[in-house]
C-alpha cells in the first residue's frame, strides 16, 4: 500500500540531477514543483534557478512548472526562469501533469517530474504515469499543513529506503 507513494528516484536536490544523462536517455521535458523544490516557500527565482533553467534550455529540455499555488505566485517565477506553467494545479490530480506534457509536446515516456512532496507531487506524477523524482525540501520552515504531511512522509520514506536497501 505504501508503495503507491514511492518515488521512482529519491535525490538530494533538483540542482544536482544529471539532466544531460536524462536527455541522452530520451527525456525531453521536465515538470517541476516550485516551492521547496527550486526555492524556499514563497521565494522568488534566485540566481541558481535562473542558471538551472538556462542550462535545461541549452540541453534541449522543455520545462513546465506546476503548482497548487495561485497565479500571483507562479507567473512571476515562471516568467523569471522562462518556463510555461500551470497554477492551482490541484495536485495530486493528474489533469495538469497531462496538460503540462501536452504543452511541452512530450508524453509519459519522455517526461520527468521533480518535486519535494510525496502525497501531492510524487503521487500525482505516478498516477499520471510520469517518472517521479522526489528531492529533499530546501527549507525546513514550512506551513503547518505541510509539517503534518511531512510526519507521514517520514514513515513512507522509512519503508521506501528499507526496500531500496534490501535490493542492493
Amino acid at each position: 500500500m505504501l508503495e503507491t507513494f514511492y518515488p521512482d528516484e529519491y535525490l538530494d536536490s533538483a540542482y544536482s540531477l544529471p539532466y544531460e544523462e536524462y536527455y541522452r536517455s530520451g527525456i525531453r521535458g521536465i515538470i517541476f514543483d516550485i516551492d521547496n523544490t527550486l526555492v524556499p516557500h514563497g521565494a522568488p527565482a534566485d540566481e541558481r534557478a535562473l542558471k538551472l533553467f538556462a542550462r535545461l534550455r541549452e540541453i534541449g529540455l522543455a520545462t513546465c512548472l506546476i503548482s497548487n499555488n495561485k497565479e500571483e505566485r507562479v507567473r512571476p517565477f515562471a516568467d523569471a526562469v522562462g518556463s510555461i506553467f500551470e497554477y492551482k494545479a490541484n495536485k495530486p490530480s493528474t489533469k495538469n501533469y497531462i496538460r503540462a506534457m501536452e504543452r511541452m509536446g512530450t508524453d509519459r515516456g519522455t517526461t520527468l517530474f521533480v518535486g519535494d512532496q510525496l502525497f501531492t507531487d510524487v503521487w500525482g506524477a505516478k498516477r499520471s504515469g510520469v517518472h517521479s523524482i522526489l528531492v529533499k525540501p530546501i527549507d525546513k520552515k514550512e506551513e503547518i499543513q505541510i509539517v503534518l504531511k511531512r510526519r507521514l512522509e517520514k514513515i513512507v520514506l522509512y519503508f521506501y529506503c528499507k526496500k531500496k536497501e534490501n535490493r542492493l
